[in-house]
């Protein structure tokens, strides 16, 4: 990350619970993941201020790939803010915003992501996943947090992508809980 981008992100890291944000550990480990995994199209579901968006439109260009990262946020306020942060730190290049609803958003997206990080409304991460399932790629990975904090609220998504014999997933230990789906077929 560039000395700004550090900083915006050291700064986030003082809102995060006001603004629902993943943890470090779990940002480093997504950036990790964009930097092994060759991935370039990366769609992020729930952008708040912009923390997670940081570290992988840093990790996309990092990486050195070409990759993008299209975010969609519901509430117009925060979207505001994250673009704010993302020009600040010079990664305007590497990032589309969208604003509105995720699942009607997500039905009309006119490209096919190979990475999903799902940080959104709990109750709806498994029409999330019913919309993409079978559109995304062998090789494909889903992210999605707070599968251990609200279990209760992502239970049946968890059921159902566990279940899916195309995908192989598994909890990851970080703070929160993050599902790592890699789709097999």
């Amino acid at each position: 990350m560039n000395n700004t981008a550090i900083q915006i992100s050291r700064e986030l890291e003082k809102t995060q619970h006001e603004f629902w944000n993943i943890s470090h550990q779990t940002a480093e480990f997504i950036s990790m993941l964009i930097k092994i995994s060759g991935v370039k199209n990366v769609l992020e579901i729930g952008t708040s201020n912009g923390y997670s968006a940081l570290w992988i439109a840093d990790a996309l260009k990092e990486s050195g790939c070409n990759g993008h990262l299209t975010t969609i946020e519901f509430y117009e306020k925060r979207q505001c803010i994250a673009r704010e942060n993302i020009e600040e730190a010079g990664l305007s290049d590497f990032v589309t915003f969208k604003q509105g609803k995720a699942l009607d958003i997500i039905k009309n997206l006119d490209f096919v992501p190979d990475m999903i990080f799902i940080d959104a409304n709990k109750s709806e991460y498994i029409q999330y996943f019913h919309t993409f399932k079978d559109k995304l790629p062998k090789g494909a990975i889903i992210l999605a947090d707070n599968v251990v904090s609200h279990a209760a609220k992502v239970a049946d998504f968890l059921d159902e992508i566990n279940n899916d014999k195309r995908y192989q997933s598994q909890v990851l230990d970080l703070p929160a809980g993050l599902l790592m789906a890699l789709k097999l077929v």
